[in-house]
């Protein structure tokens, strides 16, 4: 694989998980990553803010910078996005990874709850690339990858969820928009989505749920710098699966991203 060194990362909500993890694997090649997230002071049930995870970055080889930022405001986010410019000259990836989560069906999703989704979601990873376009279209490499997956009617991913599943196939449709629009401008536009459960401190809140049936986030991170570390032109538009990625990278024994090698890996959701 290639390198991101010197390269610029605009991650959304990397104090902790997958965005984390992809922020960390991106330092060790002397990344520059912008932490972009909510998180400015601890909280007793999620670990990890924007000032810890910028330490980690710092700590592993690149260099980070701590921005509070809800990616539902605007205003935030364009701040965001000129700090980042300001402090590291540019943007070469936006990584859209935010997301909020709500496995309840219709009657027991309160409206505020479904706002937030669909702001975070869908609105937010618009946003984001609306504010980082003008950089990345002046970047040599640019990437926008989006954790979404890939596109699907089937009412089974619907009935049980149907805000959720809305806000989640948001995702991928911004991403299939954008893709259209800025593809052929040469900005790398894709969805990256994991086979199986991961081990986040979020899925950790949900009832029911062993994470010893998950892998852990390296997995995507590394999935995530094979990809990002490709040639943009001509490679947009794609709805990838973390193991494919992997194994078109060389990469076949994903046996050390089990949380439990014992236990069971279970299917993430919108997967046949």
């Amino acid at each position: 694989m290639s390198s991101l060194a010197g390269k610029t990362l605009f991650i959304t909500g990397a104090s902790r998980g997958i965005g984390l993890a992809i922020a960390l694997r991106a330092a060790r090649d002397g990344a520059n990553v912008a932490i972009a997230a909510k998180s400015s002071v601890p909280n007793p049930k999620l670990p990890g803010t924007i000032h810890s995870a910028a330490e980690a970055v710092n700590a592993a080889g690149g260099q980070g910078l701590a921005l509070k930022c809800d990616i539902r405001e605007e205003d935030q986010v364009q701040a965001a996005v000129a700090a980042t410019v300001d402090t590291f000259g540019g943007i070469d990836i936006l990584v859209n990874n935010a997301s909020a989560i709500w496995l309840r069906g219709a009657l027991d999703t309160p409206m505020k709850r479904f706002d937030l989704m669909q702001q975070v979601n869908a609105r937010g990873s618009f946003l984001c690339a609306q504010a980082c376009l003008p950089h990345l279209l002046q970047a040599p490499n640019p990437h926008i990858l989006t954790l979404a997956p890939p596109p699907s009617l089937d009412p089974k991913w619907w009935a049980p969820h149907t805000g959720y599943t809305l806000a989640k196939m948001g995702m991928s449709l911004v991403t299939l928009g954008l893709a259209g629009e800025f593809g052929p401008r040469g900005v790398a536009v894709n969805a990256l989505w994991p086979r199986t459960l991961i081990a986040t401190d979020a899925l950790n809140m949900i009832p029911g749920v062993d994470l010893r049936n998950a892998r852990r986030p390296e997995i995507i991170a590394d999935a995530a710098h094979a990809v990002l570390t490709r040639p943009a032109a001509g490679f947009s538009g794609q709805f990838l699966i973390d193991d494919e990625v992997l194994a078109q990278a060389g990469i076949t024994d994903l046996s050390g991203y089990a949380v439990d090698p014992a236990a069971p890996l279970l299917p993430d959701l919108f997967l046949d």
